[in-house]
């Protein structure tokens, strides 16, 4: 074992991040944390990414935490992190563990009343502090450093186990001071997990098992919540045990092997795969697993999935029927105690086979027109082409989700959607962090990107092709926001078409690699995608794809109407004299 010797405050919390699995951490400078920032840069493991902005900053620690399981970015006190706080209540609605880290004002100006820079002009300091409370498990301020070792573990445990995002910020004068308690190597912090109340699982177990031996087709629903852990592992053990047809919610995509026999498709009631929805919904019997309820994820409210007739499996309870409820049962550990009891029942796979051909892969067009205008349909052909194990989909709010939930996955390819929280822009800084992270197994990311949400976060192309990302950018130029144009019109949701090549050209500037080209035609994109995935593998290929304003999928359409029925829904009037 290495001897262990005294460190500063910055350097312990360099090998705390290090040792829960953070080998990038991306970030901004400011006055008040580049002292810790000299800290994590000279720290051995740790890569420090620079971004153009700290939401940016944000976006690329959540991109990175999808697929390594916890991320983190530091940026200095108000103007970096009210910008950045956005980002960090994404990572909240999506269950992702980010440690934020903030540099904060000196420790002694708490105590007097001092205005100082880069605030509201009070002298209340915890304004950021009670700021990102609201969108984090834990928050802490370190203003000494006799309390720092248990407030900076705390943080990180209580992010790792309860699967969301926790605030640090420390003092601009502490960062670098040490302290006995600080340690290099770090002390191994192993932290606890929830655990499972035995006698709680059990009766849930009992109940469940009992609602599927006498259910006549039952059907497996994984939802977003699968993320986490072991989940997905013991979600396939279910799957196996129970022999039905399984499907996943369209947040879910990815969370369940694609090339499993009893995989269906994606829910997402009227606008579901194929065969999908009349599965799910003609079942007597649904088990749904972590499935997060939203007006997105329920089309508007419009699924018809009833109580009565759910073994709902979410964070910490069952739920049996809208009745019976087991509290303090974790979901991997509920899955995997059932799937040894259960018996199997292929009524519904056994239905939906005969409801659906054998073969649903998107076709190859069988001839090409060199001079026919590029369409969405001939992009996600083409895009299925490419696809790989070592290929990973991170598709933006926007048309680019329904057509990414037309791919098929090969096993081992991710996917990824930020579909609860929905903020447009998150593609361009998640597809740094994610491309970062998932170069470690071998991986390669195709980010499907609409023009609207890459202008609000754009300039971080340039991070890629900094710190030698390698991702596959496809934008789709169709000049607008097409997603608002189907949910409510207006001249707003017209955009200025940028010369979207031009500008990452510009981006590059004869520094790093960068393959940028336009694709008006199908075969424009053939060659493009050819070249990018044989001859430019080792840096940042972007593809312009020249769309019409209106070609979009039949998709989008009924989400459109469905989600602006939904928000426009009339006030209840109540009664005030009752």
């Amino acid at each position: 074992m290495s001897p262990r010797k005294e460190c500063s405050l910055g350097t312990f919390l360099a090998g705390r991040l290090v040792e829960v699995g953070v080998s990038h951490l991306f970030g901004v400078p400011g006055d008040f944390n580049l002292t810790l920032l000299d800290q994590f840069v000279a720290y051995d493991g740790l890569q420090t990414i620079w971004t153009c902005n700290e939401l940016n900053a944000g976006y690329a620690a959540d991109g990175f935490c999808r697929r390594r399981g916890v991320g983190a970015c530091a940026f200095t006190y108000c103007v970096g992190g009210l910008s950045l706080i956005n980002a960090c209540a994404g990572c909240y609605s999506e269950d992702l563990p980010v440690i934020f880290i903030s540099g904060g004002p000196n420790s002694n100006d708490f105590s007097a009343n001092h205005v100082i820079h880069h605030t509201i002009g009070l002298p209340d300091l915890t304004q950021q502090y009670r700021a990102f409370k609201e969108v984090t498990c834990a928050a802490v301020v370190v203003q000494h450093l006799a309390q720092a070792h248990h407030q900076i573990d705390y943080a990180i445990s209580e992010a790792l186990k309860q699967k969301k995002p926790a605030y640090i910020e420390i003092c601009c004068n502490l960062a670098g001071l040490s302290h006995p308690s600080f340690t290099v190597p770090p002390i191994p912090m192993n932290p606890t997990l929830l655990s499972t109340n035995a006698h709680s699982l059990a009766e849930a177990v009992e109940a469940s098992n009992k609602v599927l031996a006498a259910a006549v087709k039952p059907v497996l629903l994984g939802g977003p919540r699968l993320r986490a852990g072991s989940r997905q592992a013991a979600f396939l053990a279910l799957a196996d045990a129970l022999g039905c047809a399984v499907a996943v919610t369209a947040d879910a995509k990815g969370m369940f092997p694609e090339d499993h026999p009893n995989y269906i498709g994606h829910y997402w009631g009227s606008i579901s795969s194929e065969g999908c929805n009349e599965t799910v919904e003609g079942a007597d019997v649904v088990i749904a697993v972590g499935f997060v309820r939203t007006d997105y994820s329920t089309l508007g409210y419009s699924l018809l999935l009833k109580p009565e007739k759910l073994i709902d499996v979410d964070q910490r309870r069952v739920t049996v029927k809208g009745g019976e409820t087991f509290g303090c049962v974790e979901i991997e550990d509920y899955l995997s105690a059932l799937a040894k009891v259960v018996s199997p029942n292929a009524a519904s796979i056994t239905n939906f086979r005969r409801m659906v051909h054998p073969s649903r892969r998107l076709e190859r067009a069988d001839t090409l027109d060199a001079a026919e205008p590029l369409t969405t349909a001939n992009m996600i052909r083409r895009v299925q082409e490419c696809l790989t194990p070592d290929t990973c989909i991170l598709a933006e709010t926007g048309d680019s989700w329904f057509n990414a939930l037309k791919l098929n996955l090969p096993k081992g390819s991710g996917f990824e959607v930020q579909m609860r929280y929905g903020s447009i822009g998150w593609s361009v800084g998640a597809t740094l962090g994610y491309s970062l992270g998932a170069a470690a197994d071998g991986k390669r990311l195709i980010s499907m990107i609409g023009d609207g949400s890459f202008q609000m976060t754009a300039q971080d192309v340039s991070s890629m092709i900094r710190f030698g990302a390698t991702p596959i950018i496809l934008l789709m130029n169709n000049k607008g926001y097409t997603i608002e144009i189907e949910i409510h019109d207006g001249p707003y949701n017209m955009i200025q078409n940028w010369d979207y090549v031009g500008m990452v050209k510009a981006l590059h500037n004869g520094s790093g690699k960068l393959f940028a080209v336009k694709a008006a035609t199908e075969p424009e994109l053939i060659a493009a995608l050819q070249t990018a995935l044989k001859d430019k593998t080792d840096q940042v290929c972007f593809i312009e794809l020249q769309l019409d304003t209106h070609d979009c999928s039949k998709e989008l359409l009924e989400f459109g109407a469905r989600v602006s029925n939904a928000n426009g829904r009339p006030p209840v009037v109540q009664n005030m004299l009752h």
